[in-house]
């Protein structure tokens, strides 16, 4: 079975099959630099989340066994962390891997795949599928996607 809604910034989300999350959103922007704002510590921190949370922490890398981690605060102090590893090299040609970890729900880990495919003419399409050892982990995480910063990824591409 599956599903398929369309976010206010145009990122289409499809729940796929049994323990699947599939997103696919476009950008004006160049693979590179869409790969750069995905992937940079420093550029994730300007759009990762929701806008009404505050980024404390991004760390992370590109290469295999990495490790990366990202730590969130709402106006009322809740803080929510989240961390994973990186598998095998990330690259604008390969996609990207790694596991997804929220640290208010431990050991309910997702793996994550990044495709990134080049529309010509500066655009990019990327395709995110995120597995989940259970349609209850899926449809738990489904249900408080929400905006994940896509919308605020669009102006800092601009920037880049």
């Amino acid at each position: 079975m599956s599903t398929t809604t369309e976010t206010r910034d145009g990122t289409v989300v499809e729940k796929a099959g049994e323990h699947a999350i599939v997103t696919t959103r476009e950008f004006a922007a160049a693979p590179a630099k869409v790969f750069r704002a995905m992937h940079d510590p420093e550029l994730i921190a300007q759009w990762m989340g929701p806008a009404y949370l505050e980024c404390l922490e991004v760390t992370g890398g590109t290469g295999h066994g990495d490790t990366w981690t990202l730590v969130h605060r709402d106006p009322d102090g809740n803080e929510y962390s989240f961390r994973g590893v990186t598998h095998g090299e990330a690259s604008v040609e390969n996609g990207s891997s790694r596991t997804f970890e929220w640290l208010g729900m431990p050991g309910h880990v997702s793996f994550e795949r990044l495709t990134f495919e080049d529309l010509g003419d500066g655009r990019t399409r990327v395709q995110g599928t995120a597995v989940y050892t259970s349609a209850e982990d899926r449809d738990g995480m489904y249900d408080t996607m929400g905006d994940g910063g896509y919308s605020r990824l669009d102006p800092l591409l601009e920037t880049l």
